[in-house]
Formats: structure tokens, sequence, C-alpha cells
């Protein structure tokens, strides 16, 4: 297959309504695009030249760890910390990003003009304009919630654009669990190896439950951010086209948040 320029993404980009000065979260399967010029390089620099010199992008990047089990145990504090003490602290600078999000993340957080932040859990990356006003300073705890690079990119009217990638994928709908009306939505506690001015330290994040769902037994038929997604798309929420080999979707972020918040309080309360 022929690689695609860069040239023809960036005009795909703009024929499913993607602007100049957008603020744009870019979820993307780099083997559903098909060859691009450059690769995962060439895709960020046609997302640039869409968004142009005064637009953002922004992708969550999470962070490599192979001690994640640590918080996935019922483990005591004690155990959990013993279980922490070799591990390789999370640094932002050297940390990979999480396999899991996929090629294209990695690239982005190294990629010469990227900004990323300081969180082992809610760890972003942002490139173009507003780049540190999106990820500088999230909150330590529920670092989805209010004052997160998500809540940010609802107040800066943004976008959330898919390409080729899976329906699980989109990060924005952690922000609509804290907006949901339901009592008692699930939390978790975990413990993370970090660096520090002074060395190495553990220390807790406390959070909504972003791994198995708000509540208990919520992801034991489909993963509800499939079925919300999918739900999204029927209901037209978002201009769907081809951005290279890939079905790309473009969504309003404050819209499918409202949405996803109305869906869970009628779904999962």
């Amino acid at each position: 297959m022929t690689a695609r320029t860069i040239e023809s993404i960036v005009e795909d980009l703009r024929a499913i309504g993607v602007r100049r000065a957008d603020t744009l979260m870019v979820h993307a399967s780099m083997r559903s695009l098909g060859p691009i010029e450059g690769g995962a390089l060439g895709l960020i620099e046609a997302l640039d030249r869409a968004v142009g010199t005064d637009g953002t992008l922004l992708m969550t990047l999470g962070a490599d760890d192979p001690w994640s089990w640590v918080n996935e145990h019922d483990l005591t504090v004690d155990e959990r910390l013993a279980a922490l003490a070799d591990a390789t602290p999370f640094e932002t600078a050297s940390t990979a990003a999480d396999p899991d999000v996929g090629v294209l993340a990695e690239v982005f957080r190294t990629a010469l003009g990227s900004v990323v932040n300081d969180h082992p859990e809610g760890r972003f990356g942002a490139r173009g304009h507003r780049a540190h006003a999106m990820v500088d300073n999230p909150p330590w705890d529920d670092y989805y919630g209010p004052g997160s690079p998500l809540e940010r990119l609802v107040q800066s009217q943004g976008k959330v654009l898919r390409l080729g990638a899976s329906l699980d994928t989109v990060t924005l709908l952690h922000y609509a669990e804290f907006l949901c009306d339901m009592p008692d939505k699930r939390r978790v506690t975990r413990h993370r190896h970090i660096a520090a001015p002074d060395g190495p330290v553990v220390r807790t994040v406390n959070c909504l439950d972003d791994s198995d769902g708000i509540v208990a037994g919520a992801n034991d038929l489909e993963d509800y951010f499939i079925t919300i997604t999918r739900a999204a798309l029927a209901a037209g929420l978002a201009t769907v086209g081809r951005v290279g080999a890939a079905t790309a979707e473009l969504f309003d972020a404050g819209q499918l948040v409202d949405f996803a918040a109305d869906w869970m309080t009628a779904n999962l309360a």
C-alpha cells in the first residue's frame, strides 16, 4: 500500500471538520490509518498543520507500569509498600507512555514541542498554542475530574477526534463519570512509586475507579464506554468520514460529555 502524504491527511482532516485554532483530543490507531509519510511523526505533523499555530492537540499518555499488579491485588498498605520498594520510580521525562494507549502516544510524548504533565495516573501530553494551559498542574486525586485536562478540554469548546481507534478508548468519558447523578460511586486508592527531589517516594492516589467502573458489575456484559460511544454515534453526535484508511469520527467534547453523563445517570444508577 502506498503511503499517504502528510498533505493528503491534512485534507482528510479538513474534510471531516477539523479547523484552524481547534483544541483537539486525539485517539488514533496507526494500523487502521495505514501507511503515512513519516509514520506516527507524519501524523502528528498533519494534525499540527490542521489546527495551525493557534490550535492545540491533546492526548492521554498514561505511563508504562510493570508494577501495576500491586494496585490490582487485594494487598494491605504494608504489602504494597514492600512490593514497590524495588520498583523503578515514575519520572515524567523518562517513563514511557502506557503501551496499551497505542504507538502514537509515545511518539507524541517524545516529539519536539510536546508538553507532558507530571502525574503517574492522569498523564497527558499537549502541543500547540494552549499546551501548558491544558495539561499543567493537574489535580493529584480525581485527576480526570474537576480541574483536569478533560474538564479544560470541555471548557475550551474542544473536540474529540477518533482515527480508527477502539470504541473503549474515549478517555473524556471518565469526566462524565464525575458529572453523572448517582450515589456511592466506586472509588480506589492506588500507590505509586515516583521520583521526588529528595529521592523516590510512594504516594497514594485516590480517584473514581477508572479501571473496573464506578459501579459494581457495570462491565459484566460490555464495557459501558463502548456502549456509550456506540450510542453517541447512533444519535448523530459525530461527523464521520475517512482519514487515511481509517474511519474517523469528530465529536464536540461538551456534547459528548453531556450525553455520556445522562446515559450513566439513566443506566448505571
